[in-house]
């Protein structure tokens, strides 16, 4: 964003994009599922709107190896800083803790929102600020010519996940 000299005030602040480059020759060894929900099936259009349910799953080292506790599902809070669509508040039991980072959010269709960039402390205190995935790509594409694009999950998502078979 430097070199393309940016000015705009709430891209250089919400846009929190880190890619990884793989290797022509271990693609098919990536799988970009979701781990308990499947997915993701798309990429959402840009920030969900207040009260629609997301979903994310985080494996912080801070929850002491608690698995149960990397699956959650909350409540977006929309637009709430006005970052012109930049990045949108989710609440979550619990909330994304460091070392959930990164983690991806999901709408209620499976369809990836955003990256998990913040731990917030107002004006919902331990929401958490999420990058908006279709603003950060639609970007990333015009401003570097990347081609970037979502890849879907090798399993549907599900909002009531089916356990895996013993």
């Amino acid at each position: 964003m430097q070199s393309k000299k940016e000015t705009d005030a709430n891209t250089c602040a919400y846009n929190d994009l880190a890619l990884i480059k793989v290797d022509p020759s271990q693609v098919a060894k990536v799988n970009p599922t979701v781990p308990f929900w499947g997915g993701p099936n798309g990429l959402a259009p840009g920030v969900s709107a207040l009260g629609d349910r997301v979903f994310t799953y985080g494996n912080s080292i801070l929850r002491g190896g608690v698995s149960a506790l990397s699956p959650k599902t909350g409540l977006s809070l929309g637009d709430v800083e006005e970052t012109g669509g930049w990045s949108q508040g989710v609440y979550t039991v619990t909330p994304g803790i460091p070392g959930d980072s990164g983690s991806g959010y999901m709408d209620a269709n499976g369809n990836v929102l955003g990256v998990l960039s913040t731990v917030e402390l107002a004006p919902v205190p331990a929401s958490n600020g999420v990058g908006t995935l279709a603003k950060e790509i639609a970007y990333a594409n015009s401003a570097i010519g990347l081609g970037i694009a979502v890849a879907p999950g090798t399993t549907p998502f599900s909002a009531v996940p089916v356990p895996p078979a013993p």
